[in-house]
């Protein structure tokens, strides 16, 4: 019994610390990658968590290997421990998301648009609305969402851009970030005139909806200030 015990514990530490290895390489490639591009936040915050994680896992895992192949109480005290306080840690995260979240953070507020599911900030906690929808740590993100091109894969010849075309061409559902960053919410009555541009109606906006305000025909804006951006981020 003690030899099964002790032959799970070699395996799922083997198999971590090749997770590990595998996060540490990755995290040290995008880290020899983006040496000219030191501006990028978005480079240097994946690699960052690559890195760490990579080296929790390594650490953690190395720890249950020595004490389990070398039958070392102390290095098993330690690894135990390490887990322990790592449960505690995640039950803590998950106890922390439950409080500042609720119902209606996600609430779908248009189900009559066949490709479209768009949701609002307007019930997110003070934490989320002062952290997040409001923090500088928005104007990040969303540098990052325009780095990453999540409204833009690339252009045609006619310089309509492939992935709005096919989403709006197919009524395909949309995903959350494309719905909310990508095109004005429906609720404003926009007149869609092609696949990425929008145009107010001579009968004016259908509602005081500020994202109606803040939507942008420019690649480089659309929605990414809109709050159905954030909320579906």
């Amino acid at each position: 019994m003690v030899r099964v015990s002790n032959s799970i514990v070699v395996l799922v530490n083997t198999v971590l610390l090749l997770l590990g290895l595998l996060s540490l390489l990755f995290g040290i490639y995008s880290v020899i990658v983006g040496v000219d591009d030191k501006g990028s936040h978005c480079r240097q915050a994946l690699t960052n968590a690559l890195l760490i994680l990579g080296g929790f896992l390594v650490t953690i895992s190395l720890l249950g290997l020595v004490g389990s192949l070398l039958n070392n109480s102390c290095f098993m005290f330690v690894y135990l421990g390490v887990l322990f306080l790592s449960i505690l840690c995640l039950i803590g995260f998950t106890v922390f998301v439950f409080l500042i979240t609720n119902d209606g953070a996600g609430k779908v507020l248009s189900k009559k648009d066949l490709f479209v599911k768009e949701h609002k900030t307007v019930d997110f906690s003070h934490w989320l609305q002062n952290h997040f929808v409001k923090d500088k740590n928005w104007i990040r993100i969303k540098s990052c969402l325009v780095d990453a091109k999540v409204c833009t894969t690339g252009e045609n010849n006619n310089g309509i851009n492939y992935k709005a075309l096919v989403f709006f061409k197919n009524a395909l559902p949309l995903p959350a970030i494309q719905a909310g960053c990508c095109k004005p919410p429906s609720s404003c009555g926009l007149v869609q005139k092609n696949e990425t541009f929008w145009d107010v109606p001579k009968s004016g906006l259908v509602t005081s909806d500020p994202d109606c305000l803040t939507w942008n025909n420019n690649q480089g804006k659309l929605c990414y200030d809109c709050n159905s951006c954030k909320s579906g981020i």
